[in-house]
């Protein structure tokens, strides 16, 4: 069975540049079957790319190639590998903090360097800034279409090898709970937390009850509420906010048709923190 091939990019669609990749790809076998997360990453944020690998590859089957090209430090001597999953899917990346989410949270059973020099497009030698066309695409596509092994693509790595990025994580403190704006639910605006629905719900809070959300810029409050903790969106009046789990297990802030990060000018990563708390009172 033909496996897919997923790719993921900070490249946009204004150039070349994705069409060349697959490009290269159907060169290697023009049966696969190509997808795409995104090409709209924030250009250079390895983050935002390890985090959209964690929010997609689950719902992919084993055997799925997946080719993710953020990479500030293209040319360098960062290296070049292929990921295994827990899931039984690959990823083929930079070795520069992209596989962060996908080994802290689903697991990497197998980490293998790519041998540059035997996996690489042919009369792309001279060339050492678009790693993501002659080397990553080259070698996910051949590996998609069974052309090479997993083992065939360069020796196996330790798991100390694999670069990572901080994770901010949760911390549950009385009857608080502190977590990192991880990222944007981007076309609709929707903060995205580090803080797992179940760290949340060891505070007690039920459906319709409401949370106090304070949120800071280092440590600058810039934003305090009591919002109403909901199933959905539709819990809250159009314009009003809501705090509710996200797709991935995660507390997340909307505006109900809203964009809540535009409203209140709300950014994301290691600046932005948010404490979520019980308010007296709720119990009903």
């Amino acid at each position: 069975m033909q496996a897919f091939l997923v790719f993921q990019s900070d490249f946009g669609m204004a150039d070349g540049a994705v069409s060349a990749m697959k490009g290269v790809a159907y060169s290697v076998d023009p049966s696969l079957v190509i997808s795409d997360i995104t090409h709209e990453i924030t250009p250079y944020n390895i983050f935002e790319a390890s985090y959209r690998l964690f929010q997609t590859l689950p719902y992919w089957p084993a055997n799925t190639v997946f080719v993710s090209v953020v990479d500030p430090g293209v040319g360098t001597s960062r290296q070049s590998v292929i990921a295994r999953t827990a899931g039984g899917q690959y990823i083929v990346t930079p070795n520069n903090g992209t596989l962060t989410h996908i080994a802290a949270f689903l697991g990497i059973t197998e980490l293998r360097l790519i041998e540059e020099q035997r996996n690489r497009l042919k009369n792309s030698e001279a060339s050492y800034t678009f790693y993501g066309r002659d080397v990553y695409a080259y070698t996910g596509a051949r590996l998609a279409a069974g052309l090479i092994s997993f083992e065939e693509v360069g020796p196996r790595l330790e798991m100390d090898d694999l670069v990572s990025l901080d994770l901010y994580g949760a911390t549950l403190k009385g009857s608080s709970v502190t977590g990192q704006i991880d990222i944007l639910d981007v076309r609709f605006g929707s903060l995205w937390t580090s803080i797992p629905f179940e760290t949340f719900n060891a505070l007690g809070i039920s459906f319709g009850d409401y949370t106090e959300v304070r949120i800071f810029r280092e440590s600058s409050l810039v934003y305090i509420n009591q919002i109403t903790y909901g199933r959905s969106f539709a819990d809250v009046m159009v314009g009003m906010p809501v705090l509710y789990m996200n797709s991935v297990g995660h507390m997340a802030l909307a505006i109900n048709q809203g964009s809540f990060a535009r409203a209140y000018n709300i950014g994301t990563g290691s600046p932005w923190t948010i404490v979520l708390s019980r308010v007296r009172g709720n119990l009903r």
